[in-house]
């Protein structure tokens, strides 16, 4: 027999293009789609003969989903609903639930299912956080400085932790985390991508952080061989990064963007991020303020090496297909990148955009040339 697939959180577009992506793979049986509600888009049929597709809808915070896994003796478990955002809501207090409890009663119901065999869970490198004293790229054995204090960071640390105990409790189960850096594409609707769809970025006066970024279909990928038995030479349980390799400074997002920013001091920011969650116009938390202040960059040697997937598309290049996707900003990217760095030659090396440093570290501050 085949394997007998089952998704969580197939209602995002991640969760829908994952569900299409199982279906032509060889070796798969069927998929079964969790969620607490229906795909908000059509399922996509693909061409070719395809595993057949079942959906349930139900709240993972429900001992139900202990059924469905028994009734069609699922063998693997790919845990996509840990997220940012909620679905229906927007409270916090809501996702948070959604978040822990679910993977709680998802985990609980696996270790009483003696048919699984192998558990995925989509995490994120936000569990690392952003503070100003980071070491400049986090490794998967690196311990954060300063732990997540709430928001969607926090509650990977702690679905990572019962990760971990079920991990001890079920050693036959081949466990695999995945801390994906920020998943951007053509489609993405995350909300850094709302962030960056804003006609003028505010940023943090002073700061100019780095980020990295992984294509979804890179995502995709990663997850689909996390799911299946490791190709030779390679091993696919453990805790990986995935990011695509470089990064790129906030100011050169926007120029890509070709959208000007708005440097602001940090509690004038911080104002304005509140305000926007409470109007709804963008979704503003403040794990991801830190993120855009103090930036974070992760070691992804493990991912190519150990796991055996090397990324198609680079830090640069992911951005560019998610640029390529959206509405044209104020200013035309090409004109803003070449005024910007006619700017820099004029002004000298050391106004060059790309050389500010991930934080103003007083360490890292270029010193001046004695005269």
């Amino acid at each position: 027999m085949g394997m007998v697939v089952l998704v969580t959180g197939v209602s995002r577009r991640l969760g829908a293009r994952f569900v299409a992506e199982l279906r032509r793979r060889p070796g798969v049986d069927l998929v079964v789609g969790v969620d607490v509600q229906p795909p908000r888009l059509p399922v996509e049929e693909p061409a070719e003969p395809a595993a057949p597709y079942r959906f349930q809808q139900l709240d993972l915070r429900r001992p139900a989903v202990a059924r469905v896994i028994a009734e069609h003796r699922v063998d693997t478990v790919v845990h996509l609903a840990v997220s940012a955002t909620g679905l229906g809501s927007t409270n916090r207090a809501a996702v948070k639930e959604s978040n822990v409890i679910g993977t709680m009663q998802l985990l609980g119901a696996c270790q009483k299912a003696p048919g699984v065999r192998r558990l995925v869970v989509k995490s994120t490198t936000g569990v690392y956080g952003s503070a100003p004293r980071d070491p400049a790229v986090f490794t998967e054995r690196t311990q954060p400085k300063n732990l997540p204090g709430g928001g969607f960071a926090k509650d990977a640390v702690e679905v990572e932790g019962y990760v971990r105990g079920f991990a001890r409790r079920r050693p036959d189960v081949a466990v695999t985390v995945l801390r994906f850096a920020n998943i951007v594409g053509p489609g993405a609707d995350t909300p850094l991508s709302e962030y960056f769809a804003l006609p003028v970025l505010p940023t943090v006066l002073g700061y100019d952080p780095r980020l990295q970024f992984v294509h979804e279909d890179d995502a995709l990928a990663v997850l689909a061989r996390a799911a299946d038995e490791p190709q030779p030479g390679t091993v696919n349980t453990g805790t990986f990064n995935v990011a695509g390799e470089g990064v790129l400074l906030l100011s050169q997002c926007a120029r890509r963007l070709g959208r000007p920013t708005l440097p602001l001091l940090l509690p004038a920011i911080s104002w304005m991020a509140g305000l926007a969650r409470q109007t709804r116009m963008v979704d503003f938390s403040p794990e991801q303020l830190r993120l855009l202040t103090h930036g974070r960059v992760v070691d992804t040697t493990a991912l190519r090496d150990t796991f055996g997937y090397r990324p198609r598309f680079t830090t640069p290049e992911a951005f560019a297909d998610f640029a390529a996707a959206q509405s044209t900003g104020l200013l035309p990217p090409e004109r803003l990148t070449a005024v910007t760095d006619r700017l820099g030659a004029l002004l000298g090396p050391e106004h060059a955009p790309a050389a500010h440093p991930a934080h103003p570290d007083p360490s890292n501050r270029p010193r001046r040339p004695r005269s």
